[in-house]
Order: C-alpha cells, then structure tokens, then sequence
C-alpha cells in the first residue's frame, strides 16, 4: 500500500441563517481519537488541494460541491505527525502541511461516513472552540469566524 503524503486539507462547513453561523463538527470514531474537528484528510496523487477538499467534504459529510465554492483561507498549518500515525507515511515524515478552507453550505442533513466519525453536530463559535481538540482546528475555525457574515441567510 502506498504511503500516505505529508499533505493535507481542512474544511471548516458553516452555514448561515438569520445572521447566525453554525459550524459543522465530526466526532472520530473511538478507534481514531474520538475527538471531535473539521472535515479533513489527506490528498491522494495528483490532486489538488482544492480537489482534496471537495472529495473530503463528499465523503465525510455527503455535501457534493464545486470547486469554486471553496474559500480559501490562506492559512496553512504545519504540525508533528502524530506517533501512532507516522507507519502511514514513508520513513522518516514527521511533519504535514494542511491548507484550510471555509465551505459555505445550506444547513442540513449531514451523510458521515461512519468508518471514521460517528456523529456530527451544528455549532456555534464558541461551542465550537470549546469542542475541538486540535489547536490547528481552533486556529482554522477562528479564520472563518473572521469572515464577513451574510445577514441574509
């Protein structure tokens, strides 16, 4: 099998309503961490990370979206790969670098995909930052609150 690469994205899905955003949050199953984040993942060969994002997106949460939807936060993160991970990548990776985005959606019916998360909730900010267990998820997630609100959702 090959390895994985050492190059990632982040989705942070939000939705509006009222003047009022919610963020969408996946809980990993507990043989994964059990931790609650963003939709993310790895990019396969060739792919772009805006290709990685849409498909990451379609898979953990069933929302099928173009390209040109995504928001690109200009935010990269760079962080130590965690020991129990590393025999995925080749020898001698220790770190990744994750590209972020923001994805805009209607709220509504999330399809998980339960071999990796096993429920999903609709939050606000701060329960949100409250929830989240990476600080590059926190980091990500205060990127798009910055964003401008649409006050007519």
């Amino acid at each position: 099998m090959p390895y994985k690469q050492p190059r990632s994205v982040q989705v942070v899905v939000f939705s509006e309503r009222a003047g009022e955003r919610l963020y969408l949050l996946l809980r990993r199953v507990p043989s994964h961490g059990g931790f609650w984040q963003s939709v993310t993942g790895s990019l396969e060969d060739g792919e772009t990370h805006q290709q990685a994002a849409v498909r990451e997106v379609l898979e953990e949460t069933g929302f099928s979206v173009p390209e040109n939807e995504l928001i690109d936060l200009g935010v990269t993160n760079v962080f130590e790969i965690a020991e129990q991970w590393r025999p995925k990548y080749a020898p001698g990776v220790t770190r990744n670098e994750e590209v972020c985005f923001a994805l805009p959606v209607r709220h509504g019916r999330v399809e998980i995909d339960h071999l990796e998360h096993d429920e999903y909730v609709w939050v606000d900010y701060n329960a949100a930052v409250g929830m989240l267990y990476w600080e590059s998820n926190r980091r990500t997630l205060a990127a798009v609150d910055r964003l401008p609100k649409d006050e007519n959702q």
